[in-house]
């Protein structure tokens, strides 16, 4: 990957809807090359995806947790078990798999605090091996983004 990649890339993760014709303006390449570039780019996995940012507010889903898990057991089985159920909750935008004291990280949102109570009772708690949870609500949002800068 050389540095107009990765400038493409930067333009690309500012706005992936601009056109080969206003890339290869911005790059001072031919729409043929840009376009080579992409999809070079795609090939490789570089590009994994394109997708729309929504905005949480709008869709009354701006009550943000992260939700500590702390597995009963580390069998394969029971992390097998959680990461299978967990990635159908809908609620949960991300899930990781962390060290430290608890096992897992999750980031829920939802409408209110009432929507993650019902969420806990009826959803989370509801799975299997989850030996404890420890709730952490979102006061404020210091930084989000989805790029990364590329040197």
């Amino acid at each position: 990957m050389d540095a107009i990649d990765k400038k493409l890339l930067g333009f690309l993760q500012e706005d992936s809807k601009r056109t080969t014709k206003e890339l290869s303006l911005l790059l001072n390449l031919s729409v043929t090359a840009v376009y080579e570039r992409i999809k070079k780019l795609e090939r490789e996995g570089v590009i994994t995806k394109y997708v729309a940012l929504l905005d949480r507010v709008k869709l009354d889903k701006s009550f943000v947790v992260f939700c500590h898990i702390k597995l009963n057991q580390h069998t394969k089985d029971f992390i097998t078990t959680f990461e299978n159920e967990v990635v159908k909750l809908t609620e949960v935008s991300e899930c990781y798999h962390v060290s430290g004291d608890y096992d897992y990280i999750l980031k829920v949102n939802v409408k209110d605090m009432e929507e993650y109570r019902e969420f806990m009772v009826t959803k989370l708690t509801g799975l299997q091996h989850i030996g404890s949870t420890h709730s952490s609500f979102m006061i404020g949002e210091v930084k989000y983004t989805t790029a990364f800068t590329l040197n």
